[in-house]
């Protein structure tokens, strides 16, 4: 997004150079008050009561067009009066809207009660900042939809950006992947579980606070690699059977780096794998929530009758090109060429 328009200030709550690997290191980036408690990229969370009021208070309103990139606050930022605000919605804050109950659920009885009330407080200034915006574009169709449900807002949809050029494809072994960060609502163990009764070796990328519990309960039968190079995360790409997506997912960037390695997909039949993966041609897609359907298409599909060629193709729709050209596009069609 940012090089659609390389002139731009950036303005971000927190920037940890390590963690974007020198991406912004010729650009302007102004973050919030909060950059000096010096967190890195896995630090933020506690921080999530003060952040709508940090993300309130970054100074933009000099700007007669901005563009924001929001999965949770960024879009609550305060624009100056006339400006225009485009803000591409990842989703909805997750945990204040759909998943709710399940945050709740799986935090600590001693501090669901607060919690709770945070949260609502959250809601309310999450609906009044997306009053503030002129015009959402949404990643996907699941994530329009909760647009309209939680903010009374239509949206048109861009598909997000995938380095699609990186990948390639290889010789498939006898293993399923799953790349993932290891938190509870990407629903890590359906996979394994039904790797587990399927009979399948499954490798497992990512890490996360639930690293530890999936390497208990299942590590006799998965392998768990951690966080991987890019270099790696190809191989594996290559080298995998078919990529294991058991979440709903508003996009899934994993499903389509899969298919750009010219492997196919097991996935969710909901949100964004309908619109990433055709069934029968560049994946599978299984009754969201069952390990038992999961098992079985590990099991039963035959995953060297897909064509990697064919599924190369398919990726190319989602290419970080066609991304910029589209979003720019869709900038000038909803506010004329003006500068963010």
């Amino acid at each position: 997004m940012a090089s659609c328009w390389p002139d731009a200030p950036l303005y971000t709550l927190l920037f940890d150079p390590e963690g974007t690997e020198g991406c912004f290191a010729e650009r302007s980036v102004r973050t919030s008050s909060l950059q000096r408690l010096g967190l890195r990229q896995g630090g933020f969370r506690p921080l999530l009561p003060f952040l709508p009021a940090a993300v309130e208070a970054l100074p933009v309103a000099g700007h007669d067009l901005i563009v924001t990139s929001t999965s949770a606050f960024a879009h609550g930022v305060w624009p100056a009066p006339g400006a225009v605000h485009v803000a591409y919605c990842h989703s909805p804050f997750r945990y204040a809207w759909h998943e709710r109950e399940r945050t709740l659920a799986e935090s600590s009885p001693y501090l669901r009660p607060a919690l709770a009330v945070a949260l609502e407080r959250i809601r309310a200034w999450d609906v009044a900042a997306s009053g503030r915006v002129t015009h959402y574009i949404a990643n996907s169709e699941i994530t329009r939809e909760r647009i309209r449900e939680f903010y009374g807002r239509d949206a048109s949809v861009i598909h997000p950006p995938v380095a699609v050029e990186r990948f390639r494809p290889g010789v498939p072994e006898d293993f399923l992947l799953v790349v993932a960060e290891l938190v509870p609502h990407k629903r890590i163990d359906f996979a394994l579980e039904a790797a587990r009764l399927a009979g399948r070796p499954i490798k497992v990328v990512g890490g996360g606070p639930e690293l530890k519990r999936l390497e208990r309960d299942y590590g006799d039968g998965a392998e768990f690699l951690g966080r991987v190079s890019d270099a790696d995360l190809v191989d594996l790409y290559a080298r995998s059977l078919a990529l294991v997506m058991p979440n709903v997912e508003e996009f899934g960037i994993t499903a389509v780096e899969a298919q750009a390695a010219g492997r196919p997909v097991i996935a969710a039949d909901a949100g964004g794998a309908r619109e990433t993966v055709v069934p029968g041609e560049t994946g599978v897609l299984v009754s969201p929530g069952s390990v038992d359907s999961l098992a079985e298409a590990m099991r039963e599909t035959d995953f060297e009758a897909f064509s990697p060629s064919r599924i190369r193709a398919h990726a190319a729709r989602f290419s970080t090109e066609m991304f910029r050209e589209r979003l720019r596009a869709e900038v000038d069609r909803l506010t004329g060429a003006a500068t963010p």
